[in-house]
């Protein structure tokens, strides 16, 4: 069961990237106690850990054979990009998977990466509106988590142009609207940076005042859709 193969994956990384229900269970089944906490936690050379291989693919019958040996930590081990298994479900739109963690492990919800991403910023970058919805219900407080650049959630789901996930995070926290990143910049200037009008109307519907925020140099919203030649986003608002 310790046993190394190819990129270095033991047995049970296998099993997870295979799906194999049987296989994961048959091998967590023959570790005591001691040992089972070091086949799970075990990474390969990416630093992928077999709940994380299981996560990716979305074989949620594995995840949850695997979780139910883990504990908090475990389920949170980051790989060498510095996603955890959530992280990686979130990114990929395996909504089973995450459902399954997150009822494991509530808290997982509030892991970041490198960056200091939550799962949110990664579902919401990706335009996975129903795992943005579950992530929130989660925990509402995720929208207010900011990057390492000071960015929210909010900022890049505007700036990518995703109406519904802006939607939904400003059903939860309206006054996100008002947040700045490192540069002094609101969402509403990330808006303005894409090219769907919905958004920025979106987003003047909710607060027009936000329309007159000035970044750290003194630019309006209206000066960035000018200097990015948004002249269809500079002409509705």
């Amino acid at each position: 069961m310790h046993s190394r193969g190819k990129r270095g994956d033991t047995p049970l990384h296998i099993a997870a990237r295979e799906g194999s229900i049987t296989d994961a269970r048959k091998i967590l089944s023959q570790c005591d106690d001691a040992d089972v906490k070091d086949v799970i936690v075990k990474q390969n050379q990416d630093g992928e850990t077999p709940l994380y291989l299981a996560a990716e693919r979305g074989h949620v019958g594995v995840v949850r054979e695997i979780l139910k040996v883990s504990d908090m930590h475990e389920a949170s081990v980051k790989a060498g990009n510095s996603f955890d298994a959530l992280h990686i479900a979130a990114k990929q739109g395996h909504l089973d998977v995450l459902k399954e963690l997150l009822q494991t492990f509530r808290d997982l919800a509030m892991t970041t990466n490198s960056a200091n991403s939550t799962a949110l910023d990664t579902a919401a970058a990706q335009g996975h509106i129903e795992i943005v919805t579950l992530l929130l219900e989660t925990d509402a407080s995720l929208a207010k988590i900011a990057r390492n650049n000071g960015k929210t959630v909010l900022h890049s789901a505007t700036r990518l142009g995703h109406l519904q996930v802006v939607k939904t995070i400003l059903s939860k926290d309206p006054s996100i609207v008002f947040r700045i990143d490192k540069k002094g910049q609101t969402a509403f200037h990330m808006a303005v940076k894409g090219r769907n009008v919905e958004v920025v109307m979106a987003l003047l519907r909710l607060n027009p005042s936000v329309i007159n925020a000035r970044d750290k140099k003194g630019n309006t919203p209206l000066h960035v859709a000018a200097r990015k030649g948004r002249y269809e986003v500079g002409e509705k608002i």
